[in-house]
């Protein structure tokens, strides 16, 4: 059996390997869906050998699918330079967490859109799998089609749930404390005051040495950078109250007796350090979830631009190139129905555009050898053949997003 080598991680690949490409009459074998995917993001950065090779993607694991599966995509771009949402003059090589405020890095500019390639039946579109193959029902090969992947955002994801933990753990803390200072007199006949104090300590602090424990880490940051902020606060406060209220029910004997009340106990703050740190988290929901929300809707702008393109070679031969390939001056067909690739000018035919999505005008505008069109924009039911002039950045969607972005 031949083997080739994979190009993303330099592995040996079998020649029935079911995970392959072909870019530029050249055909490429994978150990794995993770490389594959990993060259369809980046097809001439590996085709052309100008980095050296991720054994990472693989990790030294057995070949194939299975082996593919037990991989996790990569969530971060490592050669992108990222900033902090709070200070934008914080900007690093590759993702971490802000030195000032602790909060994780994003990525500069315009939020690439993940897609992953699906491989489902015509005739039984229920049929779904991650790689080539039959139809088990009908028979047929299955035809490859692209989805988006969604977004990793594994901040959000802790912060929610340290929020709901800490929030079905503060809540009857608050009731309890909130009950005991209105009537404390019937809080003392239902459980009596010293009981309810460990009660409450036992409730709160998980919440707020785990739930809180981000917290600390940035106001901690935040000392030995000398960049006080809002962290620097609410880990003081919250340690300061939590602390006193542990003191206090532990060994009230510290205490002189004019601090105890009438119910005999030094009173706690338990209560005001658990919900303190629950409503935080949910003001640190809230944000990263907006945030995410106008990364989706940035992504949802670049969906709107083709994957592909149709140039017209010098000899007549037509191909379809991923439309990063496109260079200003390749002549570009548009075929009716299709999607204008990227600005440029028309050379030949005639036809009707859809530029509503640039305009907001729904009559479509009538083009003709001269006339400009605008990327991403639909073709109606005549060929065109334009000339490509402003590719990648220099479109007019691109800059449309960019000013988003920057928003």
């Amino acid at each position: 059996m031949v083997e080739a080598t994979d190009p993303v991680c330099g592995m040996s690949v079998s020649e029935d390997s079911p995970h392959a490409i072909e870019h530029n009459g050249r055909h490429y074998r994978f150990c794995s869906e993770i490389c594959l995917y990993k060259f369809r993001a980046a097809p001439l950065k590996y085709s052309q050998g100008q980095v050296e090779h991720d054994h990472a993607c693989c990790g030294g694991k057995p070949h194939g699918h299975a082996a593919a599966a037990a991989v996790e995509p990569e969530t971060a771009d490592t050669s992108a330079r990222y900033t902090c949402p709070m200070h934008p003059e914080v900007q690093q090589q590759g993702p971490g967490a802000c030195p000032k405020c602790g909060m994780a890095l994003e990525p500069m500019g315009v939020p690439v859109a993940s897609t992953k390639t699906e491989y489902t039946c015509p005739m039984h579109p229920e049929i779904v799998q991650d790689h080539p193959g039959s139809c088990p029902k009908c028979g047929m090969a299955l035809e490859p089609r692209t989805v988006a992947m969604e977004e990793d955002n594994a901040e959000l994801r802790d912060m929610s749930r340290r929020f709901w933990v800490s929030a079905v753990l503060a809540i009857p803390m608050f009731l309890s404390a909130m009950a005991a200072e209105f009537w404390p007199e019937q809080m003392a006949e239902i459980i009596e005051p010293k009981l309810r104090q460990w009660l409450e300590m036992i409730l709160a602090t998980p919440v707020v040495l785990w739930g809180g424990w981000p917290f600390f880490v940035r106001g901690w940051r935040s000392l030995v950078t000398r960049n006080l902020n809002m962290f620097t606060l609410i880990g003081l406060g919250i340690a300061v109250a939590w602390g006193y209220s542990m003191v206090a029910a532990i060994a009230p004997g510290l205490f002189p007796r004019s601090v105890f009340n009438a119910m005999g106990v030094v009173p706690v703050y338990f209560e005001a350090a658990a919900v303190i740190t629950a409503l935080v988290l949910l003001g640190q929901v809230l944000e990263l979830r907006a945030r995410s929300q106008t990364n989706a809707a940035i992504k949802l702008l670049l969906g709107l631009a083709p994957k592909t393109a149709r140039i017209v070679r010098d000899d007549g031969r037509e191909e379809d190139i991923p439309l990063e390939q496109v260079q200003p001056g390749d002549r570009l067909r548009i075929r009716p129905g299709e999607k204008v690739p990227v600005d440029g000018t028309v050379v030949e035919g005639t036809s009707n555009v859809d530029e509503s999505m640039v305009t907001g005008e729904p009559v479509p505008v009538e083009k003709r050898a001269g006339a400009k069109v605008i990327g991403a924009t639909v073709n109606g039911i005549g060929g065109l053949v334009m000339t490509a002039e402003k590719v990648g950045s220099e479109t007019l969607l691109a800059q449309i997003v960019h000013m988003v972005a920057e928003a």
